[in-house]
């Protein structure tokens, strides 16, 4: 969620033309489609060929705050590549880079549901294309500005992460409201960055405008999968 358009310099796509205006919106979502099927086909490759579990035996061999570290350090750097640098290889090398820390660590929640909770993954996919495609619909046909979110946003982002922390060290659940919340949280950000992708991306930053709005979706799915396994397992 981090603001793109702050490149020094850059005009928003929003000043341009029509057809320049379209042409963003179609080359973002074609990259989000993009990085989409990109994280679907390695979670086929981890999975089909026996990766999975050697990622499984890293993942649950290292603390989990170090983990979560690690994938929010991948994070961190592929936002700032694709944000900062004016080089289309290193922009598209940026998503790469989180497309993979996703898929690395969604090893772990993906094993546990469809080892013990049959349906629930297809099931929270669903969801989450149907709620991301009504809230773009909602962006969209408003066309709202809701860039005054983002320091909200990232106040309860920093929120949920001292939580995550804490719960990780005293060993305590966050449960069903955590996730409920934080779905809440995932679809705010989905408001947050469409708006961004209509207003404020500088024209040349569709592939950082794709980042943004993966990094929001596999959020969301990742706490609706939560959700979903809570449900099953009551």
């Amino acid at each position: 969620m981090n603001t793109a358009y702050s490149v020094p310099g850059a005009v928003p796509v929003a000043h341009a033309g029509v057809e320049a205006r379209a042409q963003f919106i179609t080359k973002t979502y074609l990259h989000l489609l993009g990085a989409i099927v990109g994280f679907v086909l390695l979670e086929f490759v981890f999975f089909t060929t026996g990766i999975s579990n050697l990622l499984l035996g890293a993942l649950t061999s290292v603390p989990w705050l170090a983990v979560l570290g690690a994938f929010m350090v991948a994070g961190w750097l592929a936002s700032r590549i694709a944000h900062k640098s004016d080089s289309q290889a290193v922009q598209y090398a940026g998503l790469a880079l989180m497309v993979l820390a996703y898929a690395v660590i969604f090893v772990l929640p993906l094993a546990i549901a469809q080892a013990s909770f049959p349906g629930v993954i297809q099931s929270a996919a669903l969801v989450t294309l149907v709620a991301f495609s009504g809230l773009t619909w909602f962006v969209f046909t408003t066309r709202k500005d809701f860039s005054f979110m983002g320091s909200i946003l990232a106040w309860v982002g920093i929120g949920a992460l001292v939580l995550i922390i804490a719960g990780a060290i005293f060993g305590f659940q966050l449960g069903v409201f955590f996730s409920v919340g934080m779905v809440v949280f995932a679809g705010a950000a989905i408001l947050y960055d469409t708006s961004n992708v209509l207003h404020h991306f500088p024209e040349d930053r569709y592939v950082a405008a794709s980042l943004e709005l993966f990094a929001s979706v596999a959020l969301m799915f990742w706490y609706v999968l939560r959700l979903f396994m809570s449900f099953s397992s009551d």
